[in-house]
């Protein structure tokens, strides 16, 4: 039941005022597993200067920043492209951070939100996307559902959250 969320872009200003909402989301995930690049207590104020880095990244335009809230304002889950990138790949987006609350998951909130960073992608003129998640993972099954080609798999790539190695499998997507 997909219509719990609505998914929208957020600008500089708006993103800026998220980043309380933003850091609860990210703690959520990693004190749930999630090996998205933190480790495992994860400080409130780590999380926070992470987001408040993502949006002056927004502001730049290096990257967009897209939410899944429900009626109430609430965000749920969120996902990012990442827009600077080398002059040689103006046409690549790295899609980052595609977080969902514990709470709100196998709600379709996934998919809702990597369907708009396909809009976002096309909007900003990217035509081959590419992003990296855990091996075995639901993030990997909800990619391949999305039309996410697997390229491959790079053992021992990361630490999860609260330690041990994880394998990464990279994926990419041409629109």
């Amino acid at each position: 039941m997909t219509d719990e969320a609505r998914v929208r872009r957020i600008g500089a200003n708006e993103a800026g005022a998220c980043v309380d909402a933003l850091a609860d989301v990210l703690v959520d995930c990693v004190e749930g597993g999630a090996s998205v690049g933190f480790m495992w207590p994860l400080p409130r104020e780590r999380a926070l200067a992470f987001w408040r880095g993502v949006a002056e990244g927004v502001a730049r335009g290096e990257r967009v920043l897209l939410i899944a809230e429900d009626a109430h304002g609430r965000i749920l889950g969120t996902v990012q492209m990442i827009l600077s990138l080398p002059d040689n790949q103006p046409h690549r987006g790295d899609i980052a951070k595609m977080l969902v609350r514990r709470e709100a998951r196998r709600r379709g909130i996934a998919q809702q939100l990597m369907a708009a960073i396909d809009e976002e992608a096309r909007r900003e003129r990217r035509s081959v996307l590419v992003l990296d998640t855990v091996t075995g993972g639901d993030a990997e099954r909800l990619y391949a559902r999305a039309g996410w080609q697997r390229v491959g798999e790079v053992p021992r790539y990361a630490l999860m959250p609260g330690g041990g190695f994880c394998s990464t499998t990279f994926f990419f997507k041409h629109l």
